[in-house]
């Protein structure tokens, strides 16, 4: 009896310390808009996406990011229909200041890879039509400041560059022979 009984504690230890523990995954979605900025082609465009992630529960998350940046390279008159997309999956280190849970806040730094498209369609300057898909990258940084358990804002800038030169077979718009990149300043609603 005395050695079924140390066999069943000796189990029940095995037991509870392989048990798992319970997870608190800090999930969220965030739609932003912001601006595009400090390119040799324009500045100050407009540009709106959505991103989505979760940090896990501790400082490391992952993040899947979409940009949409309409007449980037300059208005329709001249270029026509016009655009950069990005689209994203990078890895968050994030410092959950106050908690997961609650009002708080939580600075990161954000990097990752992906795509990055280009796309022209004709317009009095640019007679031709044009698209690129790029292998690109980002990097940069933020905060979330959550007011409640579910809902907060969120600052963000980053950096995006292509890797490899932008090909729009247009003359008039001159990167000087550089790759594609651009800042990125935008600010979003926090629904986690």
């Amino acid at each position: 009896m005395k050695r079924i009984m140390n066999s069943l504690i000796f189990l029940s230890a095995i037991v509870v310390v392989l048990a798992p523990s319970q997870a608190r995954a800090d999930g969220f979605f965030t739609p932003w808009v912001g601006s595009a900025f400090g390119s040799n082609i324009r500045n100050g465009q407009t540009t709106v996406g959505v991103s989505a992630g979760s940090m896990g529960a501790g400082i490391v998350g992952g993040e899947a990011d979409f940009g949409w940046s309409p007449s980037f390279f300059g208005n329709q008159s001249d270029f026509g229909h016009n655009t950069v997309m990005n689209l994203m999956g990078n890895l968050i280190l994030g410092v959950p200041v106050g908690g997961q849970h609650g009002a708080g806040i939580r600075p990161y730094v954000v990097g990752g890879i992906g795509l990055i498209r280009t796309q022209i369609d004709g317009g009095t300057i640019a007679k031709v039509s044009s698209s690129d898909n790029m292998f690109g990258w980002d990097a940069g940084g933020g905060v979330m400041g959550y007011f409640a358990d579910h809902i907060g804002v969120r600052g963000d800038l980053r950096y995006l560059r292509a890797t490899h030169e932008l090909n729009t077979g247009v003359s008039s718009i001159d990167i000087n022979g550089d790759r594609l990149h651009f800042w990125r300043a935008s600010i979003g609603i926090v629904i986690r």
